[in-house]
C-alpha cells in the first residue's frame, strides 16, 4: 500500500525574472514500512521533496498524498496538525533547546503527538541514557544528533523524515542509529526516509531513489538489502 505519492509535482523559486526549478514535474510512490534512501548530489532537490513531504514547504504544482490524504491543498493550521500526527524529523542541525536537558528536549514532542513512545527507552536506544540529565553544551556533536534522533523517534510519526542522519557521528555509533532506523521500519512498519551522499546506507535500503537536476532519474526497489552488519563502513 503506498503511503507517500508525488503526482507531477513541482517547486519553483522565483527572484525577479528568474526562475530555479528545485523540483521539475516528479513522480514518485513510496509504500508503507519501507527504509527507502534518497541520494543525488548538493543541489539535486533531495531536501526539497523531504521539505514538501514534511509539510515546510509547498509545491508550486502537482498533488501529494501522504496516507490517503492530499496534502498540497492543507491550509497552515491543517498542516500544522499533519506534522503533528504523520512526520517527524531528523536534520542536520540538531534544533536542540539548550536551557533544557537531554531528557526535557526529548520529551518535548509528548505535548504535540498522539501516541508517544517512551522518552527514557529512546534515549537507552540511542545510547544517551547516562546523559539525560546533561544541557545540549555539555554534549559532543554526535551525542546532540543522537539526542535530536531520539527525540524524532519518541514522537512516533508514521513517517521520519532523514537528512543526512548520520553525518556528524563516527562509524560505531552511526551503525547504532542505522539499526534503530532500520527496526522502526522492520518491526514497526514505520516509513523511513533518509536523505545522504552515503552509498553505502543505500545497501540497505528497500528502496533507492535517485534524484538529479530537480528529477527522479530512478527508483529501484531492491530484493535482498544487506544488513547493517554486512555493510563495509
Amino acid at each position: 500500500m503506498s503511503i507517500v505519492e508525488f503526482k507531477e509535482v513541482s517547486r519553483v523559486y522565483k527572484n525577479g525574472d528568474h526562475e530555479q526549478w528545485a523540483l521539475n514535474h516528479i513522480n514518485l510512490s513510496l509504500e508503507e514500512g519501507k527504509f527507502v534512501v534518497i541520494l543525488g548530489p548538493s543541489g539535486a532537490g533531495k531536501s526539497t521533496l523531504l521539505n514538501l513531504l514534511g509539510g515546510l514547504d509547498n509545491p508550486t504544482e502537482g498533488t501529494i498524498v501522504v496516507d490517503g490524504r492530499d496534502i498540497s491543498t492543507l491550509n497552515s493550521n491543517e498542516m500544522a496538525d499533519y506534522r503533528a500526527a504523520k512526520v517527524g524529523f531528523v536534520f542536520q542541525s540538531y534544533n536542540l533547546i539548550p536551557t533544557l536537558t537531554v531528557i526535557e528536549n526529548v520529551a518535548l514532542v509528548k505535548e504535540i503527538a498522539t501516541n508517544p513512545l517512551s522518552s527514557h527507552d529512546m534515549l537507552e536506544a540511542v545510547g544517551l541514557l547516562d546523559h539525560k540529565h546533561n544541557f545540549p553544551s555539555e554534549l559532543s556533536g554526535g551525542e546532540q544528533q543522537r539526542v535530536s534522533i531520539a527525540r524524532a523517534i519518541t514522537k512516533n510519526p508514521k513517517i521520519l523524515l532523514c537528512d543526512e542522519p548520520t553525518g556528524a557521528l563516527d562509524s560505531e555509533t552511526g551503525v547504532t542509529v542505522l539499526k534503530l532506523l532500520l527496526s522502526m521500519a522492520r518491526e514497526m512498519n514505520k516509513t523511513i526516509i533518509v536523505v545522504t551522499h552515503n552509498q553505502n546506507i543505500a545497501k540497505m535500503a528497500d528502496v533507492v531513489v535517485r534524484v538529479k537536476n530537480g528529477r527522479i532519474q530512478s527508483c529501484e526497489e531492491q530484493a535482498n538489502p544487506l544488513s547493517v552488519e554486512e555493510v563495509e563502513w
